[in-house]
């Protein structure tokens, strides 16, 4: 597959069962703009569903948790940490379900461009949220199988490895790829 720089084609364009070239080798198609908004629009919609079932079944959990018999004997620290932690897991459910609610309400005005776009910035800060959410989460459970330094160094390490795999390893690849988003 060749790659060009061309500024209305995306790294993963090319069809596999598509257009050939004359040798038989898999040419790139542009997309027009209508096309483009369209696939980051299923791109957005398969992301959503992904993060939007993980995030619905922790909140599952945190909402359960405040009814066990344990619950009650967590301190002050542990039970702020909870209410925070589900606060944040609702937030996120917000966000990452806002998607949804804005094609609802949007759809037919001829506006998925908008729709695209702020469903974008809806579902990063889903993303984020549901990793603090996840944070939160295993330091509340940390907190009370291994109290002290050791719970707080456990989380550190796991949020570092969220921030590598969402966000520098993908803008690493970004840059050395030379693609700005669109």
């Amino acid at each position: 597959m060749t790659m060009t720089d061309h500024p209305d084609r995306e790294i993963d364009r090319a069809e596999p069962n598509g257009p050939h070239d004359a040798d038989g080798s898999d040419r790139e198609q542009p997309e027009t703009p209508h096309e483009r908004v369209n696939r980051r629009w299923n791109e957005i919609l398969q992301e959503t569903r992904v993060a939007q079932t993980g995030v619905q079944i922790l909140f599952g959990f945190l909402l359960s948790v405040a009814f066990t018999p344990l619950f009650r004997e967590l301190d002050g620290f542990d039970q702020g940490l909870y209410v925070a932690t589900v606060v944040l897991g609702a937030s996120s459910t917000a966000a990452l379900i806002a998607p949804v609610a804005i094609h609802r309400i949007l759809s037919g005005l001829r506006m998925k461009h908008e729709v695209v776009q702020a469903a974008g910035r809806f579902m990063a800060c889903g993303m984020v949220m549901l990793a603090l959410t996840i944070g939160c989460t295993l330091m509340l459970i940390l907190d009370v199988v291994l109290p002290g330094a050791a719970a707080t160094a456990l989380v550190a390490t796991v949020m570092f490895w969220f921030a590598v795999c969402w966000v520098v390893i993908p803008l690493r690849i970004r840059r050395r790829a030379g693609r700005r988003p669109r």
